[in-house]
């Protein structure tokens, strides 16, 4: 099944993983973000082919007052950077699970981004990413990432690409 040109995938809840796989909450703690710059609420599913989160823009959202004034809608750079979250930095996080990367000196670095943007996203809103993995190599990986708000219409979708490192 396809809405808006891209498949419609079911996933299995992250309760059902085993043991030794990461829960949410592990992925979570182990990303480089604090308040208020976190944009990750919770993780649904993971695999070694995608991902899938979601946020919910809290309407408090310090830029919701000057973007727009009057009209709060979220920024793209922000909507770019919950996907880059979810879709890039978590999933890296799990992706490197097995390897000597030490997750508490984690370094992220975005190498690229191409995203198109086709629906706003409004104050309260939750959305869902859902991220495809198209390479991972040399701890470098690339990802198709989609956005979905709260009536599952896409909001924006695009590539985004990162290296993964540990701190020296």
């Amino acid at each position: 099944m396809k809405q808006n040109g891209s498949p419609v995938l079911s996933y299995p809840s992250m309760a059902e993983n085993t043991s030794d796989k990461m829960t949410s909450r592990e992925i979570i703690e182990r990303l480089p973000y604090a308040s208020p710059f976190l944009f990750v609420d919770e993780i649904t599913a993971v695999d070694e082919s995608s991902i899938v989160g979601h946020y919910t823009y809290h309407k408090d959202l310090d830029f919701y007052k000057g973007h727009f004034k009057n009209n709060p809608i979220t920024p793209g750079v922000i909507l770019t950077e919950t996907m880059a979250q979810i879709g890039l930095v978590a999933y890296g996080i799990y992706m490197t699970k097995d390897d000597t990367i030490d997750k508490d000196k984690i370094n992220i670095a975005m190498t690229s981004t191409a995203i198109d943007f086709f629906l706003p996203v409004m104050p309260s809103e939750k959305v869902t990413v859902r991220s495809y993995k198209e390479y991972f190599r040399f701890n470098k990986l690339k990802c198709r990432v989609e956005m979905y708000n709260q009536e599952n219409k896409l909001v924006c979708r695009g590539t985004i690409s990162g290296m993964i490192k540990s701190q020296q």
